[in-house]
């Protein structure tokens, strides 16, 4: 009996002591994007003799101009862009030891100084380097002695390979190898790192064992498809392959994300441009990270809606790249007012932390560098005598739009089947660098659900959410509506919306779905289509009783936020929405008012309210206790200039 007493209470301190283990290290991992709302800048390390004086002098100058962190990121040596200078630019060499020493100081005087430094994990994109063996590298099928190349890296004129990402035991070494090589200070400011947007070449992409993997998930043999996969006839096979495809690209950013937390690190990333599912992919990261200009602001909304999902505060955004065109459109001219406009339109879909895009390294007192494919940030730069009290302004809104989390009142089904079904998109939707419908860049909420606040949501959520009362209730989503609108359904998501109607969750279904997959163990899909489509709670139309958030002639763009009892509604620029890429210089230029009436609804309560938009204003109303409270966000840029593009321009990012 002593001895089983005596095991008893040596098992409850263990437990004890694992369970306060387990809160440090929770709160050792704090998010620092919750901290502070100031925006963070990337910035661009050009292969070279980086010194501490030069560091300390463009931080300072970053804290000085509003700026609350930045995310190193290393690159070419300047001298890649002249073919004729094939001289060796010294530098710290990539993860040596006096590389290892320049980053850490860089660090530690970015913490004294109060601002944060998030690291790129590698050198440039995808991950890959020079260190990467062939047998480790990313594969095409068809092609076996083919591999991704990795150059104009930190190493150029080296050139290496890019990891393959769908296979653990190839990607894990690289991991744990920049893990161990880059430095880890004691800091204030919690350190993030960061992964851009996919780059790895998604045509045919391959691994060895794929062929056996996806014979034993669907029951066929993929390689009898492969070299016409991307035909129409073959959309069947083409939505199998990207489901494998998919499951291993989430499983390099789950092990991504798990590897940085155990070393107490946070994970920061895009999943724009990856093949696999956004929703699940953005869910992953521990801060969501969205982009734009290169993908449109309402893409963010998907980011913004994993976060939502996931009881996620912090949603960022890469911001102000190529603002007026690819590659490099009036660097150092641009325009604090076209800028805000981008601004806006993020916030207005969700995002609430900017990362300015970006500030090149420069030696000290000048400012001769620059990124080409960025808004440059710099003294000499045309925005410079604007910069600080713009970035008070996009502190201010992210502050806001960082209280509670975002308000819905409907979710909607990604359609990924049909992104996935679709493949190549027409030559007039691509750019040089994106192909393919699965990067998901033109997809928008429904127009019918504009007066309404939209979540998107997905199989992965749709499965772990529940039905009580009615509504549907996962992370810090709780609405009493489903929305979907896609022509093929996986029979996963049939399955699911049936248990969901089942349980009272009220089903608008558009349209009658199909099955995308080519599996021919799948026999019984028009049983359970046909048992979704009877249900009582499944409808076609919208039903008359749903009444949505803003009621008006015209509904302008809204994002909202909850906190407690008190909503925050933000309305963008008008001038804003709907941005294309690229902006036209001077696009913002605007010298009238606009005036908008709506009424809002919310508890049953109806607010009237009128928006006055003063040229380049957006607006900020708290409502509270009954009361609606502007508040104050103004802030006016100097007007800007507009330039047309000249006659017979020919945009050198679209395809042929």
């Amino acid at each position: 009996m002593k001895n089983t007493l005596r095991i008893s209470i040596i098992l409850l301190v263990l437990i004890l002591a694992l369970t306060s283990q387990m809160k440090s290290a929770e709160n050792a991992i704090q998010n620092p994007l919750e901290l502070t709302s100031k925006p963070y800048t990337r910035y661009w390390w050009f292969a070279s003799k980086i010194k501490e004086d030069d560091v300390r002098y463009n931080l300072d100058w970053l804290k000085v101009n509003g700026f609350g962190g930045v995310e190193v990121a290393w690159v070419y040596p300047l001298n890649r862009f002249n073919k004729n200078d094939t001289s060796y630019t010294p530098r710290q060499e990539w993860l040596s030891p006096e590389w290892n020493k320049i980053v850490e100081f860089t660090i530690k005087y970015a913490d004294s100084i109060g601002l944060g430094c998030d690291l790129t994990f590698g050198t440039l994109w995808p991950f890959g380097d020079t260190y990467v063996p062939f047998e480790q590298a990313t594969q095409k099928f068809g092609d076996p002695q083919w591999r991704q190349e990795i150059s104009r890296s930190w190493q150029h004129p080296k050139v290496g390979f890019v990891i393959d990402h769908l296979t653990p035991k190839n990607y894990l070494p690289y991991f744990n190898r920049l893990l161990s090589a880059f430095p880890r200070p004691r800091t204030n400011i919690q350190q993030s790192y960061f992964i851009d947007s996919w780059e790895v070449e998604t045509d045919k992409l391959w691994c060895d064992g794929f062929d056996v993997d996806f014979n034993t998930k669907f029951g066929y043999d993929i390689t009898k498809y492969m070299d016409s996969i991307y035909k129409p006839y073959n959309k069947y096979h083409f939505y199998d392959y990207m489901s494998l495809i998919s499951e291993k690209v989430l499983e390099f950013y789950k092990n991504y994300r798990h590897n940085l937390n155990q070393k107490g690190i946070l994970s920061r990333g895009q999943v724009a441009g990856a093949p696999c599912d956004l929703i699940s992919g953005y869910s992953i990261m521990d801060i969501p990270e969205g982009e734009s200009m290169l993908f449109e602001p309402e893409y963010c909304s998907i980011p913004a809606s994993a976060a939502l999902l996931t009881k996620k505060k912090a949603v960022s955004s890469e911001t102000f790249t190529c603002l007026y065109g690819w590659p490099k459109d009036y660097i150092r001219n641009e325009q604090i007012g076209d800028l805000k406009l981008v601004a806006d339109a993020l916030f207005a879909n969700g995002i609430n932390h900017i990362i300015w895009h970006g500030k090149a390294h420069n030696p000290a007192n000048c400012d001769t560098v620059n990124f080409y494919a960025s808004t440059h940030i710099g003294s000499s730069g045309s925005i410079a005598e604007e910069l600080p009290k713009f970035n008070q302004y996009l502190e201010k809104v992210s502050t806001y739009m960082k209280k509670g989390h975002t308000y819905s009142d409907i979710a909607v089904y990604l359609p990924t089947e049909d992104s996935w079904i679709k493949g190549i998109m027409p030559k007039g939707e691509q750019f040089i660098w994106a192909w393919g419908y699965y990067e998901m860049r033109y997809v928008y909420f429904p127009e019918e659900l504009s007066g309404h606040n939209p979540v998107w949501i997905n199989y992965e959520f749709l499965k772990k959410a529940k039905v009580i009362n009615n509504k549907l209730k996962i992370g810090d989503v709780e609405v009493s509506y489903l929305y979907v609108n896609a022509k093929y359904l996986d029979i996963r998501v049939i399955e699911r919306l049936v248990e969901l109607a089942e349980d009272g969750l009220k089903v608008i279904l558009k349209q009658k779905p199909e099955n995308p997959s080519a599996d021919p163990t799948i026999k019984d899909y028009q049983l359970k289509q046909d048992l979704l489509t009877a249900n009582m709670n499944v409808n076609k139309e919208l039903p008359k009783k749903m009444i949505p958030f803003l009621q008006g002639e015209i509904i302008p763009v809204h994002w909202v936020r909850k906190d407690g009892d008190a909503l925050y509604i933000y309305y963008p620029n008008p001038k804003s929405k709907r941005l294309k890429f690229p902006l036209e210089y001077g696009q913002s230029l605007n010298g009238k008012n606009e005036t908008i009436s709506v009424n809002i609804n919310y508890h049953e309560k109806s607010y009237s309210q009128v928006l006055k938009f003063e040229p380049y204003q957006s607006l900020l109303y708290r409502l509270e206790n009954g009361k609606l409270e502007q508040i104050d966000i103004k802030f006016v840029p100097k007007t800007p200039t507009v330039i047309k593009r000249p006659d017979g321009y020919e945009a050198p990012w679209l395809v042929k």
